[in-house]
């Protein structure tokens, strides 16, 4: 039961930062989406999100952050494996699963339902 304690309250801080964001300054959504997975990359590199995501585990890795750290980790670990080629092919790799899934299921979202503009 902690474990969902901890996956919603550092989700939700997560999500709360981006609210903030988007209610505070001018920033556009898809400009707090590159902030959030370049921050996540950042951290992810430094070694610093490896802490949140122990303690957030779900919560940590879902949203756009978890993504960043995503990347960040896949490169290095490719880096280690084949060297500097691994710069380019690792976040490729790490990311192919999530990224296949969500074109996969919008696909089938879309056929599925109509919709429509506002």
């Amino acid at each position: 039961m902690n474990d969902y304690i901890m996956a919603f309250l550092v989700g939700g801080t997560i999500c709360l930062i981006a609210q903030i964001l988007m209610d505070r300054t001018k920033l556009t959504p898809g400009r707090i989406l590159v902030v959030f997975v370049t921050t996540g990359v950042i951290l992810g590199a430094l070694k610093i999100y490896d802490v949140v995501v122990k303690y957030g585990k779900a919560g940590a890795t879902i949203p756009l952050l978890g993504f960043g750290f995503n990347l960040a980790k896949s490169v290095m670990k490719e880096v280690d494996e084949v060297g500097f080629l691994g710069a380019f092919t690792g976040g490729v790799k790490g990311a192919a699963g999530g990224i296949s899934a969500a074109i996969f299921f919008g696909y089938i979202m879309a056929l599925l339902f109509n919709s429509k503009t506002k």
